[in-house]
């Protein structure tokens, strides 16, 4: 296939990821990437050493450092870290294309989420979201993949799935953004829960008993900013939970494994040269649920945890010794 490129902002993992599945039946692809050498090496030997080895990335992706890209590409999938999206939205030409948000967390200065940021800094653009279960390596392998890709014009959610769907990339149209966000910031953190509960060997049992109580937590907090409760139950909520509270090929899960083991949270972000979006995302999220009055317990022991305030074995005592309650809240 041919015709106008694809663009996708951001050449970490899974933006490489992104733009290998897209070119994946010869649609020209325009990867932008900070990194020169990324930029260098994507170009000249077809790879990504540097956050997505051992993968030959297909010849319609073309990398570039330049963001003035911008007027031959639609659309335009942002890839970047969430705290640094509005930075590099800012510096992005002004234009009208559709922009395919990708990233997950919510801005540390504003509580604001990805989707509210995008608006602000591009009045002008169409807005969707895509998340879901997804490590990078098993989506630039070609491997089955299920996402939620929203945007509040149905019709335009609809349109942008059937453009980005490919064999094994299968994209469900959805208008609630919100749900869609919420649901990818939240199980970040969760995530690093689960690690912890690895690293320290306190069974399945307890990973099982998080994730269950995690997703309460996900629910309370996404129906408090106006999600609904199905889009938490999908793709982009539950399904995500569970995949990235499973396996250490989850960065935020092989952190909190780290933890658990005994390791301290500045050495574990230190030695990562990707980024673990739950150790940032967790106070933001903290401090918004505070704000929004609901009680999120897990995700205020793993800002416990990444602060240096008590140990894995105090908040696990913690959450334990919390007053007994019904199920359902």
């Amino acid at each position: 296939m041919s015709g106008r490129p694809i663009g996708v902002l951001g050449g970490g993992a899974w933006g490489t990821a992104l733009a290998q599945v897209l070119a994946s039946d010869g649609t020209p692809v325009r990867l932008w990437a900070r990194e020169a050498e990324v930029v260098e090496a994507i170009n000249r030997d077809r790879e990504n050493p540097l956050f997505l080895p051992g993968l030959k990335l297909s010849t319609a992706i073309r990398a570039t450092s330049d963001l003035t890209w911008v007027a031959e590409v639609s659309p335009i999938l942002v890839v970047t870290p969430a705290q640094h999206m509005r930075s590099v939205l800012n510096d992005l030409p002004t234009r009208s294309e559709t922009l395919i948000l990708c990233s997950k967390g919510m801005e540390a200065e504003s509580l604001r989420l990805m989707h509210e940021v995008a608006r602000e800094e591009h009045p002008g653009s169409p807005i969707a979201v895509l998340s879901g279960p997804t490590f990078a390596h098993e989506v630039a392998a070609g491997l089955p993949t299920a996402v939620t890709l929203a945007c509040e014009d149905l019709a335009l959610a609809q349109g942008l799935a059937a453009q980005v769907a490919r064999p094994a990339f299968r994209p469900y149209a959805a208008t609630d953004v919100v749900g869609a966000e919420i649901g990818g910031a939240v199980k970040n953190v969760l995530a690093i829960a689960c690690g912890v509960v690895e690293g320290r060997r306190l069974g399945q049992n307890a990973r099982s008993a998080l994730i269950s109580r995690g997703f309460a937590e996900m629910t309370r907090f996404g129906l408090a900013r106006g999600a609904r409760a199905e889009t938490l139950a999908g793709l982009s909520g539950l399904g995500d939970l569970v995949l990235t509270c499973s396996s250490v090929s989850s960065r935020n899960f092989s952190l909190g494994k780290g933890l658990g083991e005994g390791r301290r949270a500045e050495e574990l972000l230190a030695d990562r040269r990707t980024v673990a979006e739950g150790a940032h995302t967790a106070p933001v999220l903290a401090r918004a649920a505070r704000e929004a009055g609901v009680d999120m317990p897990i995700v205020s022991a793993v800002c416990a945890l990444l602060a240096g305030e008590a140990s894995v074995d105090e908040v696990v005592e913690r959450l334990l010794s919390r007053p007994l309650r019904s199920e359902g809240v």
